[in-house]
């Protein structure tokens, strides 16, 4: 009965908030749910308008408040950035920043590969507070209003999900799983819902700190999930997408090429009945959410490691060796492409007939 309330609920969030709107994207894949889509739309025609160097490669994946984009290097600044791609201000964390940002109530939440996550003034950068785990973040946080408190959701390579309070960046609870935590907690009511190194999707309580149900995949699931109603979809190491049914706590559906086992290390998109992601055999794959039939698979120039970003019916995904495509969500079309001649790993942001993206050469590249 709870999981049944959750999941209207959570139909009802994802009707509202389901997309990212068309002028912010203010968490890894726009939106809690993570689906990577939003309703902004784009030209036909794009250009590079501008980039901003940092010091070294970009791993992170840029997210975008109004007029200025945040984004992580792993010269370990966070940098704050105009479209007209001059810097506002930078952070200098002490460490490699492979994590995307959180923007939630003015301020800056990032991990860094030192385990410290922090909280910064958006306007200035200054530094609000600064909490300790035991190993790297790799993922972005997700956050949930609990009562009057903003609660945060941050996993570590410390095997543990911390829940951290947005005020005081105090630590509330620790939910220890078996092995790394890597991608970022998905939203589902008030649990987060994140896939590990040891080979389950966990639903944690955001409220308790207590786990409602652990669903075995097969392998590693290095990338974030999607929520979608009831269902969960994530990909995993060994080259396997997988609907998970939250509410009855099994598996509803599986892709599985036995030819191919390459990794899906990209987070999968979502926009009506389609799955999009990317895999290491270098195809993009559209899925239908409710069977698992592929759509349209298109070969690209590389290894697909960045997550694909579905906006008004187009696919934008960029490659490890530095290509950017659009593509038609419907049918896979080819629509544009750009060498930025440079690994693309982060996932690119899409705002205001925008899109931002960082490279290895140390770029955040604007496009519009």
């Amino acid at each position: 009965m709870i999981l049944r309330r959750l999941q209207i609920l959570s139909i009802i969030h994802l009707l509202l908030y389901g997309s990212a709107s068309a002028q912010s994207w203010s968490i890894f894949r726009g939106n809690q749910q993570l689906t990577g889509a939003t309703s902004a739309s784009l030209p036909e025609k794009l250009k590079l308008l501008t980039s901003f160097q940092t010091g070294d490669d970009i791993k992170a994946s840029p997210v975008v408040d109004g007029q200025t984009i945040f984004c992580g290097s792993t010269d370990g600044n966070l940098y704050a950035i105009g479209f007209d791609g001059k810097l506002k201000w930078k952070f200098s964390s002490g460490n490699a920043i492979e994590a995307p940002a959180l923007l939630l109530n003015g301020s800056v939440i990032f991990g860094s590969l030192d385990g410290m996550f922090f909280s910064l003034d958006q306007k200035t950068g200054k530094q609000i507070w600064k909490y300790t785990t035991d190993n790297q973040i790799m993922g972005s946080a997700n956050w949930l209003k609990v009562g009057s408190q903003f609660r945060l959701v941050i996993g570590s390579y410390d095997y543990n999900l911390h829940c951290v309070g947005f005020a005081k960046g105090d630590s509330i609870w620790r939910y220890e799983s078996d092995n790394y935590i890597n991608g970022a907690p998905a939203l589902y009511g008030k649990f987060a819902v994140f896939g590990g190194c040891d080979g389950f999707v966990h639903l944690v309580n955001i409220e308790t700190g207590k786990v409602l149900k652990k669903i075995q995949v097969e392998t590693y699931v290095a990338a974030s999930p999607v929520i979608d109603g009831k269902y969960a979809y994530v990909g995993d190491y060994e080259g396997k997408l997988f609907c998970i049914d939250m509410e009855a706590g099994k598996i509803s559906w599986i892709y599985d090429d036995k030819e191919k086992n390459l990794p899906f290390i990209a987070s999968p998109a979502l926009s009506g009945n389609f799955i999009v992601i990317g895999n290491q055999d270098k195809f993009i794959y559209c899925f239908d959410k409710s069977t698992g039939k592929v759509n349209w698979k298109v070969k690209t120039s590389n290894r697909v490691e960045s997550s694909s970003v579905i906006a008004s019916g187009k696919v934008i995904t960029g490659t490890m060796d530095g290509m950017l495509y659009i593509h038609d969500l419907k049918t896979g079309r080819e629509l544009w492409k750009y060498e930025l001649g440079s690994p693309i790993v982060g996932s690119p942001a899409v705002v205001s007939g925008k899109i931002i993206v960082g490279a290895g050469d140390g770029r955040i590249y604007i496009f519009g």
